[in-house]
């Protein structure tokens, strides 16, 4: 689940912070620009200052004596030594020209009035009286250079205008620096919000996963397993109470449903004893070989089984397992040793197979009676002169036990169906049996991790595949 919400969260994390990003970006580079326009516009005033009183070329200055024309002079030779200082010292090319766009003083000094573009329009916008709009905006990976004009008025009119035409390398490099600051900037935000995300997320799915643990361990037949409600959103430890009473709730009803079954087969059994001991009575009274009688003895010693099986099956279910590292192979020899005089009896071979060594955890005692219904069903079917082979193997972190028989086998929809309690194929009601001895085997084996598995074993017959696990479950 984390890996679905956690991209969905990073996400609108990375949309939030581009979003936040990218107009701070263009702010910068606006005033990465406007500083330096400002700095422009400072400089033009100055120079339009010491321009003011610059004579014409036409004799048109502030006077007509000779002590004007001296001192227009000196103010037109500071005005080319500071033009001259400034282009040096920044190297930004300022002039200032007349309304005719010939040159009151410029640097470099055959610097002239661009016959066309950024700067054409801002001499001609300054002509108007007026200083000339903002440059457009220079990106990083443009070439571009600012140009700003501004009038120089005397008496109110426009005698000149001064011109600066700026390269724009450093002011790039300054944005540039900005945006990269703003990205590190962002990729930090980026780092902490994603160490966030799997800390939220984390706090967020660790009930659910803890709910996960305990439903499967639920599923498997361990009804103590209960949810810690101590951590998470309270939506998700309410759910945690909940699920907990619901658990309360179906272990209770289980084990009134074991006690049930376990008085009823106890209380049964007693009454059964005593009918069965005084048909035996009865059947000294009758001549010997009666069908009846004979009939009347088998049924009730069917129901005899079939209330021990029932108890058995109550037992299992709910007893807890004593899980030691077991010698699979040693005790599966042990038990196919026991069921050969029977297997010998009805003509049938009963092998065993596989690693000799094979270890498991598992409870003996469980697991040797699992065995016996295993392999008890398996000679039940097989006819005479077929063989029953018990293989043990090592599968990974699992021991498997397979019983293979030569029997009739089942179909398709019957594999479904076998282990369940009390059912029976329709093609084998009449062998002995009650229908639970593999219900028990499935609740013995689960009791201590282990499974039960049925599969087709052609040409003919079905396996049974017992596994246990290597491991202690709480590893």
């Amino acid at each position: 689940m984390r890996t679905r919400l956690l991209p969905l969260l990073i996400f609108l994390l990375a949309l939030v912070l581009v979003a936040f990003g990218f107009p701070l970006a263009l702010s910068v580079a606006h005033a990465q620009q406007q500083r330096v326009v400002i700095d422009r516009i400072d400089d033009t005033a100055r120079f339009a200052a010491l321009a003011q009183f610059v004579t014409a070329p036409d004799g048109n200055g502030a006077g007509t004596d000779g002590t004007d024309s001296a001192n227009s002079t000196e103010r037109l030779t500071t005005l080319e030594e500071e033009l001259n200082r400034y282009s040096t010292l920044y190297g930004i090319k300022a002039g200032v020209f007349f309304r005719d766009e010939s040159a009151m003083a410029s640097a470099p000094a055959d610097w002239h009035v661009p016959a066309k573009g950024q700067g054409y329009v801002a001499f001609h916008e300054a002509l108007a009286g007026r200083r000339s709009h903002d440059p457009a905006q220079v990106w990083p990976w443009q070439q571009g250079r600012l140009v700003v004009a501004s009038p120089v008025v005397r008496e109110g009119d426009v005698i000149a205008v001064v011109v600066t035409d700026s390269p724009t390398g450093s002011m790039r490099s300054a944005t540039l620096h900005g945006w990269l600051l703003i990205v590190a900037g962002e990729l930090a935000a980026m780092l902490l919000a994603v160490g966030a995300a799997f800390r939220l997320t984390g706090w967020v799915l660790r009930p659910v996963r803890v709910l996960d643990a305990v439903t499967h361990d639920i599923a498997t037949g361990r009804m103590n397993s209960r949810v810690a409600a101590a951590g998470g959103p309270p939506e998700l430890r309410r759910l945690a109470r909940s699920f907990n009473e619901m658990a309360d709730n179906v272990e209770e009803v289980l084990e009134q449903q074991r006690a049930f079954v376990a008085d009823a087969s106890h209380q049964l059994r007693n009454p059964l004893s005593a009918l069965l001991l005084r048909i035996e009575l009865l059947a000294l009274e009758l001549p010997e070989g009666n069908e009846e009688i004979a009939s009347v003895r088998t049924e009730g010693k069917r129901l005899a089984q079939v209330l021990d099986d029932l108890l058995g099956l109550a037992l299992a279910e709910h007893a807890a397992a004593d899980l030691q590292l077991t010698d699979v192979g040693a005790l599966t020899g042990e038990r196919v040793a026991a069921w050969r005089p029977l297997a010998e009896d009805k003509g049938v071979t009963l092998t065993v197979d596989g690693a000799a060594a094979a270890t498991g955890w598992a409870d003996p005692v469980a697991l040797s009676s699992a065995l016996d219904a295993v392999i008890d069903n398996a000679l039940k079917f097989t006819p005479a002169g077929e063989e029953v082979r018990v293989t043990v193997a090592v599968e990974g972190p699992r021991a498997t036990v397979t019983v293979a028989d030569r029997g009739p086998g089942l179909l398709d929809d019957e594999l479904s169906r076998v282990g369940d309690r009390f059912w029976r194929a329709g093609r084998h009601q009449n062998v002995k049996g009650s229908g639970l001895g593999l219900s028990i085997a499935r609740a013995l084996l689960a009791a201590g991790g282990g499974t039960i598995a049925y599969s087709h074993h052609p040409p003919r017959g079905l396996r049974v595949r017992v596994t246990v696990p290597r491991t202690p479950p709480e590893s």
